[in-house]
């Protein structure tokens, strides 16, 4: 079993992909991004550019959307996934357009989820396929039936589509033998969530885990979650399937937890959710035998304390039940680094619509700035590669 010492700092095996323009590029980006005020700023800016009729989506998809995403549609991506799948790094495709509210939209959502699982079937490039709820479920009827709170027929109908197409797409993934999952999302829609996940996990995990949960570990009250989530699992008869990752609502759910007089859902410091992930990484390696899980993390600490629990767990290294998974054009020392070392290991590629995807590009950026030192990690990282390219000419 070969567990090779990895070093993250290795930035030519982490950039291996990118041309000395790209790395430019994302130098210039990661730099704006360090702004606070800019990326604070942005939304509103793009939003008013928008309005006006300026040309600025060209700027967009050249700058923040070429470093996040793959493309306005899946052909675009192909490129992209062929790159990371020759060094080792598999593609998860995520159709990134959110926030919306009409059925029809639900339902062309749900196509372009399915189009994501054909895509996968049988493509060892892509080993799983993801999607939100909230892409194919009005929120505020999500955080009605959370609520419990009684739902009127017209609603209770609606729901009853919401079901469908979670159904539907589940079904998909089952039939064609593609792992799927469900993204996590803010606290207050999170059990109406858990709930329909549980089920779907039920019906299609007899065999073996097709269906996974994500679960947030910047809330104090996850590792239990995830311990109850499992011994469900166990008297229930069906395999297990988990995304860990630490979570990205942090300061909408402080906010709506003081308006509307709460207890905080969010851990009490960066520690306690640190350490709440690293027990969880343990308690599912402990369980292994019944259950398939992902760490989503950007955390070189998180990444090699999972190595070490595969090892003492006498796991391979390229065992599929473990994968980690960061998320494109970020964190391209770890993806690169596990891939070469043998982990399994898939970046989130993000597409769709440019103007559709720009909350998620605004969440990227604002991830960047507020986790602490994360743009300029990716800055350093970009730096030392160059330097590295520049002295070999020499």
């Amino acid at each position: 079993m070969n567990h090779s010492r990895i070093d993250f700092s290795n930035t030519q095996i982490a950039f291996q992909t990118k041309t000395n323009q790209e790395l430019r590029n994302s130098y210039l980006l990661f730099k704006a991004i360090g702004y606070n005020w800019l990326v604070q700023a942005g939304p509103k800016m793009v939003e008013a550019a928008f309005a006006m009729r300026l040309p600025i989506k060209g700027i967009i998809k050249r700058t923040v959307f070429h470093q996040f995403c793959g493309g306005e549609n899946i052909q675009d991506c192909e490129k992209n996934i062929q790159l990371m799948h020759q060094y080792k790094v598999g593609t998860i495709l995520d159709y990134s357009v959110e926030g919306e509210e009409k059925e029809e939209v639900f339902e062309a959502t749900a196509q372009e989820i399915i189009k994501t699982i054909l895509k996968a079937d049988s493509n060892p490039a892509i080993p799983f396929s993801v999607f939100k709820v909230t892409g194919v479920a009005r929120f505020n009827l999500l955080a009605k039936i959370n609520a419990k709170q009684e739902l009127s027929e017209l609603e209770q109908a609606e729901f009853r589509q919401v079901k469908r197409r979670i159904h539907m797409i589940c079904e998909m993934a089952y039939k064609h033998n593609v792992r799927l999952f469900i993204d996590a999302e803010e606290s207050w829609i999170q059990d109406a969530i858990d709930d329909m996940v549980t089920e779907m996990m039920m019906l299609f995990n007899k065999e073996k885990t097709i269906i996974y949960n994500t679960i947030q570990f910047y809330r104090h009250d996850r590792l239990d979650f995830l311990k109850k989530s499992v011994e469900h699992a166990k008297q229930h008869n069906y395999y297990y399937g988990v995304k860990l990752v630490r979570g990205a609502y942090m300061e909408k759910e402080a906010l709506r937890a003081q308006e509307m007089n709460y207890t905080n859902p969010i851990q009490p410091s960066k520690d306690a959710s640190d350490r709440d992930y690293n027990a969880g990484l343990e308690y599912c390696i402990n369980n292994i035998q019944m259950l398939s899980i992902c760490a989503g993390t950007h955390n070189e600490d998180s990444c090699l304390y999972l190595i070490e629990l595969m090892k003492k767990a006498g796991l391979e290294p390229n065992d599929s039940r473990v994968y980690f998974s960061q998320l494109f054009g970020m964190s391209d020392h770890l993806s690169y680094n596990l891939g070469n070392a043998g982990y399994c290991v898939a970046k989130y590629l993000p597409y769709g619509p440019v103007k559709a995807v720009l909350p998620y590009l605004f969440r990227r950026a604002q991830e960047n700035t507020s986790v602490q030192g994360q743009a300029g990690r990716e800055l350093s990282l970009v730096q030392t590669e160059l330097k590295r390219r520049n002295s070999s000419k020499a």
